[in-house]
């Protein structure tokens, strides 16, 4: 029985049509397959690969952390230094409110935790959350998920969760003084690319303040410069009372946290003691990684090349089935004219070594989503590839 053999007989499928590579190794912005075939990883691993793949100084990490220790306890009962060394850097670059990381392995876990920390902190049950958002898989976090078809074949859910309508100023007196917390995306990633409106980001904070409700960001995708800022709350002027991480944040490795008060983080301490625990939350080998990436990040200007690669790409993405390039930075969605012409635009990219995906929310946008490392030329070359495709199309 070959590999292909193997993956499809024996590994849980969560399609009936996946996309099927099968990878010999991965460097920089390319993935190789077993066939010989060289693909531009357009989206990162689903924004994950921000440095591209397996960038020396992560590999580097990973190599000598291994070397050291793999997993000693579970998580925060022995002191190991690549979690604090790392949680040290990280809260270096945040504000002073959001000065303690409590480290898990997905992003998922991440709004899992987040959720529960505002629960213990507030002793409250009611949360608020947005039509079209997306927050992860597991139980809790599928609850502040706004998709319905994703939520029904698994109800009942977290009781209580009351959804609103991204950017509208209406209804947000639902969040009042049982309200234990309003979890949001600032940009909302698999709803679409959509970003938040300023103003209503400002009229949320201050809701949230007016009632006690703490506000939960979840920036599993936008963090780490794909937005062009460290984060995407530092261009709104909001700062939430815990941010949830992911995703890019391992640099290629499992990992994820999510960062509040040491105020509030206390309600985690007592009554019970370790009422919130994870195993392999923080593991030392991740966290080295996640170190790496975040020093590798904070020594160039990656804010910048994000900026850019958003000008190219409306520069470039001009044809005629195109209805819109939205979002920020690499974090960008380009809407296509009808569901029909997306799927042609994604498989003869694929033909031609260009891996693109489509969002879980909408058949017609095509995500866009690079590695920051990625050289000017090559992007260049492949936005022109990807607007020629859309044009050979629409001629037909």
């Amino acid at each position: 029985m070959n590999n292909r053999e193997k993956f499809y007989d024996h590994v849980a499928q969560t399609s009936d049509a996946p996309m099927g590579l099968e990878v010999d190794y991965a460097e920089g912005p390319y993935i190789y397959t077993t066939d010989g075939r060289q693909y531009v990883d357009f989206i990162s691993g689903i924004a994950v690969s921000s440095l591209g793949h397996r960038h020396p100084k992560v590999v580097e990490a990973v190599k000598k952390q291994a070397d050291q220790h793999l997993h000693v306890m579970v998580y925060g009962e022995f002191i190991q230094e690549p979690q604090s060394a790392y949680a040290d850097l990280l809260t270096s670059q945040l504000p002073s409110s959001l000065d303690r990381v409590y480290f898990v392995n997905s992003g998922t876990e991440a709004n899992e935790g987040a959720l529960k920390l505002a629960k213990k902190h507030t002793g409250r049950h009611k949360f608020v959350a947005f039509n079209h958002g997306y927050h992860g898989d597991t139980h809790g976090s599928l609850s502040v998920t706004g998709r319905d078809v994703y939520q029904d074949p698994y109800k009942p859910l977290l009781p209580n969760v009351h959804f609103l309508d991204f950017n509208s100023f209406e209804a947000l007196d639902t969040i009042d003084e049982q309200t234990a917390a309003v979890i949001m995306e600032p940009i909302q990633g698999e709803g679409g690319i959509i970003p938040a409106q300023k103003k209503w980001l400002k009229n949320v904070r201050q809701r949230c303040n007016e009632a006690g409700a703490l506000l939960i960001f979840d920036e599993i995708q936008t963090g780490f410069y794909r937005t062009g800022s460290l984060f995407a709350f530092e261009q709104y002027d909001v700062v939430p009372d815990i941010l949830c991480l992911a995703k890019a944040m391992g640099g290629g490795m499992p990992m994820g946290a999510f960062v509040s008060s040491s105020k509030i983080f206390e309600s985690f301490m007592y009554n019970p003691p370790l009422n919130h625990v994870t195993t392999f939350g923080g593991h030392p080998v991740s966290c080295a990684a996640a170190h790496a990436t975040l020093s590798e990040l904070l020594s160039d200007d990656y804010g910048y090349k994000a900026d850019q690669i958003e000008s190219i790409a409306r520069k470039e993405l001009t044809a005629d089935g195109i209805s819109e390039v939205r979002g920020v930075g690499a974090m960008l969605g380009m809407e296509l004219k009808n569901t029909e012409l997306t799927r042609q635009v994604v498989e003869d990219c694929m033909d031609q070594g260009i891996i693109l995906g489509w969002t879980l929310h909408s058949d017609t946008l095509v995500r866009l989503a690079p590695p920051l490392i990625i050289d000017l030329e090559l992007l260049q070359d492949i936005f022109k590839k990807i607007n020629g495709t859309i044009k050979k199309y629409c001629q037909q």
